[in-house]
């Protein structure tokens, strides 16, 4: 997956039949449905792949145990199939991981067991592990660090977790192996119309500053939050159709919560769930729902935020973690459909919608990760109905994702080592142009350890000068913008 040859396939004077905006999960995931059907596709991303909400979630592959609680049972069922689908197209991308709740009455016991039975039994064939009732003994066993105080048992069941911008990568690269052209870095600056009709997008590479102009017979909107502003260059001054919410994660050390188990609390103050879910030797606390205005690249926790995760993880922990014991935090913005009547983001619907203005521009958003080829097979089907492409039939419900890699490998979990022929190969095979692509994404340092990501800077813009053919100055730059980033991902005392 090489950038340069990306960019070469720009300048031919063709045709698409499928171009994509957008490059997190759902235009990924849109970008090799369209590939593996067989139609001539492109995607387009402003930033780096997965730089926004899709690198930013829980880690979790999950059917979403609050929205059976919510009596959504369409979403918890198509979930749960899809979590299934992506453990089986991607084990070495993902794992079976257990979870427990923890009660404290008798009456916690059977609510929480019988909805997590039902839960089990929605997932059909796709099960991954079954759901137990335990003892306050077997409780603690599982979730070593955890108040034992009142405790009386728990719950055990089972979901999916993954790392999201590994998956990413590894659907860039499963896009181009099935033929498609995939750019980041390659920013959308108007759309072309023919008689009003959509017929193409106008780009510019960012990197070299160059413009082109792409030509296609239907154009997917899969650009999540930024989703209103692609649809105000359709249509000017239509409504909004995404309203924007914030999550907030925290990330400590293993030894406040060392087990191999996850934990969720099934309700906080605001009525949402909140995990403690073991991740790259890490442990992650989230996440919080605040709805929010402005659209940020770089969206910042709010102190509130950070207030109440650690209020309720202390609720809920023998060890107290104090401000100072927080290694990196970091927010995302979840592009949620927007409702009448509804009066806070954590009740609007996570269910994905798909649109088709009069120009045929189709555009997806909602939804979440585990939904994400979901949304993208029916990205296509609308598309290539609106502008009268063949049919094709969708084959991504069993279509392997990636290079199967043996387990353990850096490359696929993203960990803390950056040897040069690690980065040699980020830059060579899978487009990271800056320091940030090599420690925030191709690795996940700056959000497991935002100082030792600082401290990891400037031996990886050496070494990535020397590759991409800069010079000292783009070195200091290069260190200068991360550490400026990386300090928004640390704790002030």
């Amino acid at each position: 997956m090489n950038r340069d040859y990306m960019l070469g396939r720009l300048q031919a004077d063709e045709e698409w039949d499928i171009i994509v905006i957008g490059g997190g999960a759902t235009g990924l995931g849109t970008a090799v449905d369209a590939a593996s059907r067989g139609y001539k596709t492109v995607l387009v991303e402003q930033f780096d792949f997965a730089k926004g909400t899709s690198s930013r979630a829980t880690k979790l592959v999950h059917g979403g145990v609050r929205y059976l609680a919510q009596g959504n049972i369409k979403l918890v069922m198509e979930a749960l199939r899809e979590r299934g689908y992506l453990l089986k197209n991607a084990p070495h991308l993902t794992t079976a991981l257990p979870f427990v709740i923890p009660a404290y009455s008798l009456w916690d016991k059977f609510y929480y067991g019988i909805g997590l039975m039902v839960y089990d039994i929605l997932a059909g064939t796709l099960s991954i592990g079954k759901t137990r009732v335990l003892g306050k003994k077997q409780a603690q066993q599982h979730l070593p660090g955890i108040e034992a105080a009142k405790l009386s048992g728990g719950i055990l069941y089972y979901d999916g977790q993954f790392d999201d911008t590994r998956l990413a990568t590894e659907l860039a690269k499963t896009a181009a192996l099935h033929g498609a052209a995939v750019i980041n870095y390659c920013k959308v600056t108007g759309l072309l119309k023919n008689e009003g009709k959509i017929c193409g997008i106008t780009v510019t590479d960012t990197v070299h500053n160059k413009p082109y102009q792409l030509r296609g017979k239907a154009v997917i909107n899969a650009t999540g939050v930024f989703t209103n502003a692609i649809l105000e260059m359709d249509e000017p001054g239509q409504q909004k159709l995404v309203a924007p919410s914030q999550g907030v994660h925290l990330v400590v050390d293993k030894h406040f919560f060392p087990g191999s188990h996850a934990m969720m609390i099934p309700k906080t103050d605001d009525g949402r769930v909140l995990f403690a879910v073991p991740w790259h030797n890490k442990v992650v606390l989230g996440t919080t729902d605040t709805p929010v205005e402005h659209i940020d690249v770089e969206p910042k926790p709010l102190e509130e935020e950070i207030a109440f995760i650690l209020h309720h993880a202390n609720r809920y922990l023998a060890a107290t973690i104090n401000r100072g014991d927080v290694r990196s935090m970091f927010a995302g913005l979840r592009p949620l459909v927007k409702q009448r009547h509804a009066k806070k983001t954590s009740v609007l619907s996570r269910d994905h919608t798909i649109l088709v203005s009069a120009s045929n521009m189709v555009t997806v958003t909602g939804g979440k990760w585990t939904t994400y080829r979901r949304m993208a097979e029916d990205a296509v089907n609308h598309a290539a109905s609106a502008t009268g492409l063949p049919a094709k039939a969708c084959i991504t419900k069993t279509l392997p994702i990636g290079k199967q890699l043996k387990d353990g490998d850096a490359l696929v979990h993203g960990g803390v080592a950056l040897s040069e022929e690690s980065i040699r190969y980020f830059v060579e095979e899978e487009m990271a142009i800056t320091v940030e692509d090599v420690l925030a994404r191709r690795t996940r340092l700056l959000f497991l350890n935002a100082q030792e990501a600082i401290a990891q800077a400037q031996p990886t813009a050496v070494i990535m000068a020397g590759l991409l053919g800069k010079d000292e100055h783009w070195v200091a730059s290069q260190v200068t913008l991360f550490t400026a980033l990386a300090n928004q991902y640390q704790l002030a005392i």
